[in-house]
């Protein structure tokens, strides 16, 4: 991972040296749009190997996130506090996503325009619409359809039915995980098409903009830091009324290690077990913590969901893509589900955004046009992520009564 960063931030500097001087030589519209058709050519293959792998990987990973539920029955209401908690923070995280986007607005003015081949033309989303996309005739209509709203209901329809079947599931559910297995690895095999698809995504924007746009890439990214310092106020004052301010303090000492390391890795996996540790050290028991932190990785990733708001309406922006509020509704809502059950895949935050975008007229090449910076981004969702879901453990073993820490 961390070679392919670095092949990444070399295709973005490429891609910036590149787009200046196609900005500063060529003068002539019409060449000037015949050299970024042919740039946008790696762009599109890029975008077209993400739709391929969006809907197995949606279906798979949110299958096995909610079949794994299954113990719900004798832990209820370790779950229950859990997912209660894993909902506010999550509604929490989408708006101040959405409140730092409208207020800072880091896309507007780019006016971005897709290359030949990237544009998505779909049908306005209305409310008919929506509730008819919701049920599925066929899941494998569906599926060939990329109709990620009805991949969702059937995924989490079967997924609950997979966990009231206990025993007799466990093989659909050793199915699932293996597909989930499978796309994560063909996910990584699209990643190696990522330099290219950056060079060509900064190329075509510098040439299109000239260097304005590098402004505007250090508002988005310092716009998203602003909008995780907003996150982590509200997620440190619900800690501090759960746990008490002293308690509070202990927490964040004992996770510091595993909370920096996985931002600097940008990975979850790796970090888990010590982080596990680290939460039994500070007193949270073992039969807490071991259900609410696997649980926080498929449905508490607060950091990832903040990221995904604000990459989503960042693209919309640059794009003049106008989002009204039934619209700007449904595309939080479909966020808020397709983050779920997501953990463990690599650019996770990318792909949510590019299953929603065809939903609501945003060109698909405004995935390209973030990935560039996707890894300055990725430290700071990741580190979120893993502090949250630390506080989250905490607070349930208060509730409990469990906590012996404090």
């Amino acid at each position: 991972m961390r070679g392919m960063t670095l092949w990444v931030l070399a295709a973005m500097l490429l891609g910036v040296a590149t787009g200046l001087a196609l900005h500063a030589a060529i003068t002539d519209p019409a060449t000037l749009t015949t050299v970024i058709n042919g740039l946008g050519l790696l762009a599109t293959i890029f975008l077209r190997a993400i739709r391929m792998i969006i809907a197995p990987l949606v279906f798979s990973t949110l299958l096995t996130g909610v079949g794994r539920i299954r113990d719900t029955a004798t832990v209820g209401r370790i779950a229950l506090q859990a997912m209660v908690w894993f909902v506010i923070a999550s509604v929490a995280a989408i708006l101040v996503a959405l409140a730092a986007a409208e207020i800072l607005s880091p896309g507007a003015g780019m006016h971005m325009t897709a290359a030949a081949g990237t544009a998505i033309s779909t049908a306005p989303l209305t409310l008919s619409g929506f509730v008819s996309h919701l049920v599925p005739t066929s899941i494998i209509d569906a599926m060939a359809s990329n109709e990620i709203l009805q991949i969702v209901v059937f995924a989490l329809v079967a997924g609950v039915a997979i966990a009231r079947m206990g025993e007799k599931g466990e093989p659909l559910l050793a199915l699932a995980e293996g597909v989930s297995q499978l796309m994560l690895k063909m996910t990584g095999y699209v990643m190696l098409l990522a330099p290219l698809a950056v060079f060509a995504a900064v190329a075509v924007a510098l040439a299109q903009q000239g260097v304005d746009i590098i402004f505007h890439y250090a508002s988005y990214v310092g716009g998203f830091y602003v909008a995780l310092a907003g996150m982590w106020l509200l997620l440190l004052a619900a800690g501090g009324a759960v746990l008490g301010g002293r308690t509070l303090k202990q927490l964040l000492t004992a996770i510091r290690q595993p909370a920096v390391v996985k931002a600097i890795s940008a990975g979850s996996e790796a970090v888990y077990p010590s982080l596990l540790a680290r939460l039994e050290e500070f007193g949270v028991p073992n039969r807490i913590a071991s259900l609410v932190l696997p649980l926080g990785y498929s449905f508490n990733l607060v950091g990832s969901m903040c990221y995904c708001t604000w990459a989503a309406l960042f693209v919309a922006q640059a794009y003049d893509v106008p989002l009204g509020g039934w619209a700007l509704a449904q595309m939080l809502f479909m966020l808020f589900i397709l983050s779920k059950g997501i953990a463990g895949v690599p650019r996770a935050g990318i792909l949510i955004v590019a299953a929603v975008m065809p939903y609501f007229h945003i060109p698909e090449a405004g995935i390209v046009l973030i990935l560039g910076v996707d890894h300055f981004l990725d430290m700071g969702r990741t580190g979120t992520n893993a502090v949250a879901n630390a506080l989250a453990s905490a607070s349930v073993a208060k509730w409990q009564g469990s906590l012996s820490s404090g």
